[in-house]
């Protein structure tokens, strides 16, 4: 029979910012080894084209912080380069293009030497790179001068922005988790074939069912540590969603449902029909779930539900 069905973990959290750096760019490359340069070679040849279309120019490490606040929810593509580096200037123009292809993104672009400590906090060794963010956390980057490359980059990230959904229910300073998954490390115990674990990932109608019984264990790893604040869990209203979970974290190997049973979770729920309704949201202990790195969640079918 059908148990937990989809949307499975549409969860809210503030990502755990990237790891600082040491002060100063003690060596910068480009990327696909074209040139080298070292701090005080900042004004060796010609630095790239100015920005332009809907690309900004950081001037100075104050500038960075507030331009990532402005963009919000929305993706921001940040272009880290150099002067005198030939992959940046060749990309240059294509970046620019890519700014205006694409307005419903923010794109900034940062000289290592003039904002070294931006670039020494983002642990740039290379230029160009290309880093991802939204709601002033990094999720992903992009090093050299391929402009096909990016722009694929770019549209994977814009297909799955959470920022185009009218999802109101998301805190201020939160945001939707699924651009963290990291599918390669995520597993399903008990899920039919038909409908399977991909479907609860999708936004469209598609849902996860179990097999066998009335049960299913499910692992999403993130690839990125993450604090979770609360997640979703969309079910029918015919009596066939979860009734109870468990929820586990950060398990050092796979977990059976022997396992799960005998187990002290994280936290475990008892859910009411609101809980799994399309609006609904299962609040966590956040205090418990403050450096993620997978997240297990065991459901069940009640008698009563």
């Amino acid at each position: 029979m059908a148990a937990p069905a989809s949307r499975l973990p549409q969860a809210k959290m503030a990502a755990a910012p990237p790891g600082r750096a040491g002060r100063g760019v003690p060596r910068v490359r480009a990327a696909r080894g074209a040139c080298r340069a070292r701090r005080d070679a900042a004004d060796r040849g010609p630095g790239p084209p100015p920005a332009m279309g809907g690309v900004k120019a950081i001037g100075n490490d104050a500038e960075f912080q507030p331009e990532l606040s402005a963009a919000g929810s929305r993706l921001a593509v940040v272009k880290f380069t150099m002067r005198g580096c030939g992959p940046c200037l060749r990309i240059a123009p294509a970046f620019n293009a890519l700014s205006n292809k694409y307005p419903q993104a923010t794109f900034l672009e940062v000289d290592v030497h003039q904002c070294q400590g931006t670039a020494a906090t983002n642990n740039i060794s290379a230029t160009p790179t290309f880093l991802f963010f939204r709601n002033k956390v990094r999720i992903d980057q992009y090093q050299g001068a391929d402009a096909v490359g990016l722009e694929e980059k770019i549209k994977q990230h814009l297909e799955n922005d959470p920022g185009n959904n009218e999802d109101t229910d998301i805190p201020k300073g939160y945001m939707d988790l699924m651009p963290f998954i990291n599918k390669a490390g995520c597993e399903c115990l008990n899920e039919s074939d038909e409908h399977g674990f991909d479907n609860c990932l999708r936004k469209d109608s598609t849902y996860l069912e179990s097999d066998c019984d009335e049960q299913l264990l499910i692992t999403v790893a993130f690839s990125q540590p993450v604090k979770l604040y609360s997640m979703k869990l969309q079910g029918p209203d015919n009596g066939q969603g979860p009734k109870y979970i468990k929820i586990f974290i950060n398990l050092p190997r796979s977990m059976d449902f022997e396992e799960a049973e005998r187990s002290e979770p994280t936290q475990a729920l008892e859910l009411t029909p609101d809980d799994i309704k399309e609006d609904g949201i299962i609040q966590l202990r956040y205090v418990k779930f403050q450096n993620v790195n997978s997240v297990t969640v065991v459901g069940k079918k009640g008698e009563s539900h």
